[in-house]
């Protein structure tokens, strides 16, 4: 499965997303997971290169692609449970070559208006590669929300804006806590360093919503599943479950 995570606006918390949900279906729902960073800014390399480094860190592999990386995407998808695609803030050609087949498309936003600006231009991109892709499922986030009460509205009014096209908007959100840039720094994810908190919680609900599965047990059984049916594809349905593993 193909997950992007990109969009038009920079500093919208797409690389931290997408670092933390690798975390999240390696470590917690035990999928192999390969992450393709197609920023210049090298941002999700940094990242891995940083985390690799720690041995008592599950390791994720880190790919850099640019440019059209539909054939190298398609590719990836046949080695590993999950390939997360890490976009940079632009309209790109490496953005659509990725909604060409992506399975679930995440765009971050958060709260502020001009953000909110791209949203009618993501709505075209995304329209006119799923004339291309069109099982792709895309999806806005708002994140990085503050954490005051009374900008409440705020987050609100940025969920309606996002509603008035045809895009769904995840009910789950993330907070501006500091927690996010710590991680990141020390190629950790925030699930490792709190694994009980809320930031933890927050991503969680992201990837569960995204892939709308209950839990990280429901995703592992899914990927238990896929990996069953292939094995049955591979040395056909008609073998009994012991033929199939003597083989």
């Amino acid at each position: 499965m193909i997950i992007l995570v990109g969009g038009e606006k920079g500093g919208s918390g797409k690389s931290c997303l997408a670092q933390n949900i690798a975390v999240f279906l390696t470590a917690e729902c035990g999928a192999a997971v390969i992450m393709v960073d197609c920023d210049p800014q090298r941002t999700t390399s940094d990242w891995i290169h940083a985390r690799n480094n720690n041995p008592a860190l599950a390791g994720i592999n880190c790919v850099q692609l640019y440019g059209k990386i539909r054939n190298d995407l398609l590719s990836l998808e046949q080695h590993y449970d999950y390939v997360i695609v890490d976009c940079g803030g632009q309209d790109n050609l490496a953005l659509r070559a990725s909604m060409s087949v992506a399975s679930h498309v995440l765009m971050p936003l958060r709260p502020k208006r001009r953000d909110l600006k791209t949203v009618s231009h993501m709505d075209d991109i995304v329209a006119t590669c799923m004339m291309i892709n069109p099982k792709m499922k895309a999806s806005f986030v708002v994140t990085q929300c503050p954490n005051l009460p009374n900008q409440a509205g705020r987050i609100l009014e940025a969920k309606e804006v996002c509603q008035t096209y045809d895009i769904h908007v995840l009910k789950a959100i993330t907070y501006s806590r500091n927690i996010y840039d710590d991680s990141e720094e020390s190629g950790l994810s925030v699930i490792e360093i709190e694994p009980k908190g809320k930031a933890a919680d927050e991503i969680r609900g992201i990837a569960c919503e995204l892939l709308e599965a209950a839990n990280a047990d429901e995703i592992r059984q899914r990927i238990t599943q896929t990996k069953i049916t292939n094995m049955r594809g591979n040395y056909g349905t008609g073998r009994s479950q012991e033929k199939l593993y003597a083989v």
